[in-house]
């Protein structure tokens, strides 16, 4: 995870001193108006009790003043932080994509990026800057208690070791199971909803909307349980917190009412303990949090620790100006098994290749290979003589550019998706792309033209149009060599075949590779060679 800097620490040293401030502040004003009050009984000249009265005064407002400012130095310095590990997130995340998440479920990996992330803001506010608070604020007043009466400071020394130690073991011992479950429940009904959501269709048509609702519940069910454990556990830590604090005041009270003493100074020895009641409130529910912020972190860590499915090269070739591919002895697969078993492949600058197979047989991974997204465990891919290990993930995909059977359209208007190949492309590039995946005469005549919204996954368009769509949208980044893999899958035949006859007509002169179960929808007059996947 992300450490601090020496700024951040500068800000959360800040913080803690802030905090100190504040509490101190607390249990000045209550010791000061105990003795104030004690004082004032005894009706003494006014100006002895300016003092005190000023005091009480300021303890007030600096309570609220400082406590303001440590909530504001210390947010600031654990947004930071998080910001931060956000970023290194995305980033490692950018590394991992699309080859090392293939093995999470899109709910839990939100459930990561989010929840669990939010972890470390957990860490810094409510879990190491009041247990830091705490121990400086109740050792000072320990030393307070001692100055006035020893034994009695001796007493609350030992109610504060208890509140420290036994009572946060107790409370983070009988939470222990439930924090560490939490997260890993979050994520499941996380992951569950997701799925439900994206498949809802689906259920309503096979009438499974009980059968998943139930799952539902159980999974919530699970989740409730762990978090109504953990309130326990803080009402139990809560509770012997009070039983701590009291057993101090109550000490207090037998130990000065036997000892040689004024009546202002007895009164302040019985009533501080009680204002670490605050200062004490957030160790034990800080004891029980760490063990759930450990597990959240330990699940962010565990995406940060995935291994990269690429290495990039430590010294990256230039990139060839040649677009010849070829495939030697290729050996790709997951877990203990080779999907790819020994496929070579030759595919000439401005050919057409057709790999076909039937599902399973290797080629989404020969395209994940090909767009430098999986590491081969043997053989070469080679670019006009080079290999694609010798140069880096981006300078691969600045000539092979790739549209699959799902490729996303963004909930966004047709110019935004488009832009998303080119940026600074313009509107009469735009509508090149269009014409040339035949789309162009179907947004002309659409209300809005290129502002014309699509909706969720491009809901508004049909299956054909969103295809039509991600190519233009691939035409539009000019790229040499274009792999298709099944792109007519969720299409019926005279759809497919017309996709397939554009699509080849539109490539031009770049490299087409086609990744397909159903060879029969290319057009016959187009030239090709046919390579078969077993």
């Amino acid at each position: 995870m992300i450490k601090p800097d020496r700024a951040l620490w500068w800000r959360l040293g800040l913080a803690l001193l802030l905090g100190v401030a504040a509490a101190g502040s607390a249990v000045a004003l209550l010791a000061t108006s105990a003795w104030l009050i004690t004082a004032a009984s005894a009706q003494p000249p006014v100006l002895l009790l300016m003092v005190p009265i000023v005091a009480v005064r300021a303890f007030g407002v600096g309570r609220g003043v400082f406590r303001y400012a440590e909530r504001l130095v210390g947010h600031d310095a654990a947004y930071r932080v998080l910001g931060e590990t956000r970023a290194r997130i995305t980033g490692r995340l950018e590394k991992l994509a699309p080859g090392g998440l293939m093995s999470q479920r899109k709910g839990d990996l939100l459930a990561r990026l989010v929840l669990d992330v939010d972890a470390v803001l957990d860490l810094w506010l409510r879990v190491a800057l009041p247990v830091a608070v705490a121990a400086v604020t109740a050792a000072a007043t320990v030393g307070l208690m001692a100055l006035l009466l020893p034994s009695a400071g001796a007493a609350v020394a030992l109610a504060v070791l208890v509140a420290c130690t036994v009572v946060p073991w107790l409370t983070a011992r009988t939470a222990a199971r439930a924090e560490r479950n939490i997260a890993g429940a979050r994520g499941d009904v996380a992951a569950t909803t997701t799925e439900t959501l994206l498949t809802a269709a689906d259920i309503v048509a096979y009438n499974a909307i009980d059968t998943v609702l139930d799952d539902f519940s159980r999974r919530d069910a699970r989740l409730a349980a762990a978090e109504r454990r953990s309130a326990w556990s803080t009402g139990l830590g809560s509770a012997l917190l009070v039983l701590c604090v009291g057993g101090a005041s109550l000490a207090a009270l037998v130990l000065g009412s036997t000892a040689n003493i004024t009546g202002a100074v007895f009164a302040v020895l019985v009533l501080t303990p009680l204002a670490l009641t605050d200062v004490l409130g957030g160790v034990p529910a800080a004891a029980q949090l760490a063990i759930r912020v450990r597990a959240s972190l330990a699940r962010v860590q565990e995406l940060i620790d995935t291994p990269e499915p690429v290495t990039e090269p430590a010294e990256p070739l230039a990139l060839p100006t040649g677009r010849d591919l070829s495939v030697r002895l290729l050996h790709v697969g997951y877990d203990e098994n080779d999907v790819l078993d020994g496929l070579s492949l030759d595919m000439p600058a401005g050919s057409r290749v057709v790999v076909t197979g039937p599902s399973g047989s290797g080629k989404s991974t020969l395209a994940a290979v090909l767009l430098r997204f999986l590491e081969p465990r043997g053989g070469q891919v080679l670019l006009d003589g080079v290999d694609l290990a010798r140069l880096e993930g981006d300078q691969v995909r600045s000539v092979v550019g790739l549209l699959t059977q799902e490729s996303h359209v963004f909930d966004t208007s047709i110019r935004e998706n488009l832009l998303l190949a080119k940026p600074d492309a313009s509107d009469l590039q735009l509508w090149k792309a269009l014409y040339r995946a035949r789309l162009g005469m179907f947004v002309e005549k659409l209300p809005d033209g290129l502002d014309t919204m699509v909706g969720e996954h491009g809901a508004r368009l049909s299956g054909g149009e969103r295809q039509r769509l991600a190519f233009a949208r691939l035409l539009l980044a000019e790229r040499d060599v274009l792999v298709l893999d099944e792109p007519t899958e969720h299409l019926d035949e005279e759809t497919g075949r017309a996709l397939l006859a554009d699509l080849f007509a539109a490539a031009g002169d770049r490299t087409v590779v086609l990744l397909t179960h159903r060879p029969d929808l290319v057009p016959d007059h187009i030239p090709r060679r046919l390579v078969s996947l077993t």
